[in-house]
């Protein structure tokens, strides 16, 4: 039930997030701000998470050197390029069920930087496809998901989750050879 209760709660702010700016209340309702168009829709909420969170995985992925692929800070833990090939191996799998067309993942079979880089961006083709077919229409259509039957928007809210919870990982790899993660670079 706790873990129900976090799922629900994470998810709750993964949508919401995207909608507020840190210190900024949301504007009042006015008729200028409807004539501007309507507001974002879930679908569109969602969007931008994963916009945000695939942008940070593709640049762990590129500022990690080749040599680092491979670093594991303990022998519990996986390697930085086993965390690249999990994220590309779920992503193909999550959003490929999402689309109703399940692919087999096949990233972790692999080890180069390039070939996990490729891997990434491949799943990252199949998951746009998936975001960009949202709507308010399809969003809560059954989809098959590792849970079973789930609303097509709870699979790639889960998504997100998923990637922001290997970019967490990913980040604490790169400190821990010095380099700055891309979520804390400074922004121009």
């Amino acid at each position: 039930m706790k873990r129900y209760a976090a799922i629900v709660f994470g998810l709750a702010g993964i949508l919401v997030s995207p909608i507020f700016t840190p210190g900024q209340a949301p504007a009042p309702a006015s008729a200028s701000a409807q004539a501007s168009g309507p507001p974002p829709s879930i679908g569109d909420a969602i969007r931008q998470s994963y916009s945000a969170v695939k942008g940070n995985l593709l640049k762990a992925a590129d500022k990690m050197p080749d040599a680092g692929y491979a670093f594991q800070p303990t022998p519990e833990e996986r390697n930085f390029g086993a965390w690249v090939a999990h994220i590309a191996d779920a992503q193909t799998s999550i959003c490929s069920r999402a689309m109703g067309t399940p692919k087999a993942p096949s990233a972790a079979s692999k080890t180069s930087k390039a070939d996990l880089v490729a891997a990434l961006k491949d799943s990252f083709d199949l998951c746009d496809a998936a975001y960009a077919a949202l709507n308010d229409a399809n969003a809560n259509d059954t989809v098959q998901s590792f849970r079973g039957p789930s609303p097509r928007l709870a699979v790639l809210a889960f998504n997100v989750a998923h990637d922001n919870e290997g970019y967490g990982s990913m980040a604490v790899y790169l400190r821990l050879k010095g380099i700055v993660p891309p979520s804390s670079e400074p922004r121009h």
